[in-house]
């Protein structure tokens, strides 16, 4: 007796009629009050997502949760547009797109755990973190044996301000030569040969 396959047929689903102006504007209050009504009944609504460390942050906190939200969104379609540039072959869009990734990454991973951990932020990532150091680190080894690590441009608790390269020589660190930009050598053709 020969077998046979059991067929399914998928489900036909019936289209919506579109909606009216006036309906859209009454649906739209509906849900704004049931909204409400849930708020209430629950404060952390639509908060569920974010970690309790962040969710009590003021609104004008430069990485309140809502503002991260509005981040991820804009980098998203920055993402989209870099997508498109990667299909039409264009010089860089992979690393840009490369990098909106990340950033996306590390938002929803703030706004899921609290911890930020990139050096950047805002819509852009146009502003640097500001590093701070709570315990310090001390030189265990050398001429500068017991002294607090230091780096420049980092905020230190101990202080109470931002280290900057004059005070090294000032704190009489040893060995500590200013840093300063190299010029990179020219590159020359060679002659060519006849």
């Amino acid at each position: 007796m020969p077998r046979t396959k059991k067929v399914t047929t998928k489900k036909v689903r019936k289209p919506r009629k579109p909606m009216t102006a006036e309906q859209k504007v009454a649906a739209a209050e509906r849900l704004e009050k049931a909204r409400e009504a849930r708020k209430k009944k629950n404060p952390n609504y639509g908060m569920s997502s974010v970690h309790e460390s962040i969710r009590d942050l003021p609104d004008d906190h430069h990485l309140h949760p809502d503002k991260v939200k509005q981040w991820i969104k804009t980098q998203k379609d920055l993402l989209r547009s870099e997508k498109a540039a990667i299909r039409q072959n264009v010089k860089g869009a992979i690393a840009k797109a490369a990098t909106h990734e990340g950033y996306i990454r590390v938002c929803q991973r703030y706004l899921r755990d609290g911890n930020r951990t990139d050096l950047f932020y805002g819509e852009h990532q146009e502003k640097k973190v500001q590093q701070r150091v709570r315990v310090p680190a001390y030189h265990w080894f050398g001429p500068n044996t017991g002294k607090i690590k230091r780096t420049a441009g980092v905020f230190y608790d101990d202080m109470g301000c931002v280290w900057t390269e004059e005070m090294f020589a000032e704190e009489g660190y040893v060995g500590h030569a200013p840093i300063e930009e190299k010029k990179k050598p020219r590159k020359r053709r060679a002659k060519k040969s006849k």
